[in-house]
């Protein structure tokens, strides 16, 4: 894989320093994790609603990319921060309206139209984002890729609509998967396909992107401690929740099974986190469950994780590496892992042979500092 990222992430990661993320593994996560899992951010403290604070907390909502985002900040920072939080929610719909697959008059639906024909040329902050989607496709070996996007349809995913489809289905698919597929000028800011029948989709990364804006908006407003979430399986934390004697915030990571019971926390402080699973989207035939989240090299929904946790400097990354942490299981998670000191990782699995309420954690680079696991 490269070294180095590529040097023109410099500007996607501006306003870095004023937030980076969090998230933690969830039931409701509108894309990935688990029925079983409760994603709300959680303190070290009895109180179950630290998003609704009395007095304390600003809470905002508001409904983009299919699901809900939410910004929290302080309410002792006054009106200037509540003008940012809106300002914030206001990029996000921007955003949706420029990488949505399911509008037609998007930039990436336009792409995904032409760019088998010609060259097209991207909006810079997109290119900026493409060329991170090609150093992660490079750096976990195709586990995390955005054109796989054939694979969800001949599976049904892209409607919601689960069905098995037969082997020259998914070999016709994988014809059209891969980012070498995909060329990418620098010099002219210009995307191109190699083949007609390839598609990008930002499914798997676009929430993270946009909590990156919202992190890049709030530091040039001034905005130091706030949580923002999108859809509870991409969350973005800056600062400190004032409650958290260890500084940051702390993150609930729930049993796979009992949602009254938490298998440990996570403390985050200007850090990135994703959660993936296929709780959520799944469907079961011949005997078998098949999960939403395909392994694009194979062509075959991956097995073997519940959820799959990130902790990254941005959450776009956070969010394209749970992605592929899931897709890779344990063993190719702690060899990214290896090499990778600056990633966390949490990943819940069942238990081999065991009942199924039995699990294995597995967790790489969060030392005690970082991840508190329930005692048993």
């Amino acid at each position: 894989m490269p070294s180095d990222k590529p040097s023109s992430r410099r500007e996607f990661l501006r306003g870095r320093s004023a937030a980076k993320a969090l998230l933690e593994a969830a039931r409701t996560i509108a894309e990935p994790v688990a029925k079983s899992f409760d994603s709300s951010p959680k303190r070290i403290s009895s109180d179950r609603e630290p998003w609704r604070q009395p007095g304390a907390l600003v809470h905002t909502t508001r409904r983009a990319m299919a699901c809900e985002f939410a910004i929290q900040h302080h309410a002792a920072a006054g009106p200037e921060a509540a003008n940012a939080t809106l300002a914030a929610l206001d990029l996000v719909e921007r955003l949706e309206n420029q990488l949505s697959i399911y509008r037609d008059h998007t930039e990436v639906t336009a792409i995904n139209r032409l760019a088998a024909d010609y060259p097209v040329e991207v909006e810079s902050r997109l290119f900026t984002l493409l060329q991170l989607c090609h150093w992660l496709y490079a750096g976990t070996g195709g586990a995390f890729d955005i054109t796989s996007g054939p694979l969800s349809r001949a599976w049904g995913f892209l409607k919601r609509e689960g069905r098995l489809p037969d082997e020259a289905e998914i070999a016709a698919a994988l014809e059209n998967v891969g980012f070498d597929k995909v060329q990418l000028n620098d010099d002219y800011r210009t995307i191109r396909f190699l083949k007609h029948g390839v598609e990008i989709n930002f499914n798997s990364i676009g929430k993270g992107y946009a909590l990156d804006r919202v992190a890049e908006l709030m530091a040039e407003r001034g905005v130091g401690d706030y949580l923002c979430h999108g859809g509870r399986s991409s969350v973005l934390a800056c600062g400190s929740d004032g409650a958290n004697e260890r500084g940051g915030w702390a993150v609930a990571v729930p049993h796979p099974q009992h949602l009254e019971q938490e298998i440990g926390h996570v403390i985050l402080r200007d850090d990135a986190l994703g959660t993936s699973g296929a709780g959520t989207q799944f469907f079961e035939a011949e005997g078998r469950r098949f999960g939403h989240l395909i392994d694009p090299r194979t062509g075959w929904p991956a097995e073997g994780v519940y959820t799959a946790t990130a902790v990254a400097p941005t959450a776009a990354e956070a969010d394209a590496l749970a992605t592929a942490f899931y897709i890779m299981g344990p063993a190719g998670t702690s060899e990214y892992c290896a090499e990778h000191k600056n990633i966390g990782v949490v990943l819940v699995c069942p238990c081999e042979g065991a009942a199924m309420d039995q699990f294995d954690v597995h967790v790489f680079n969060l030392d005690a500092t970082r991840w508190l696991p329930s005692a048993a």
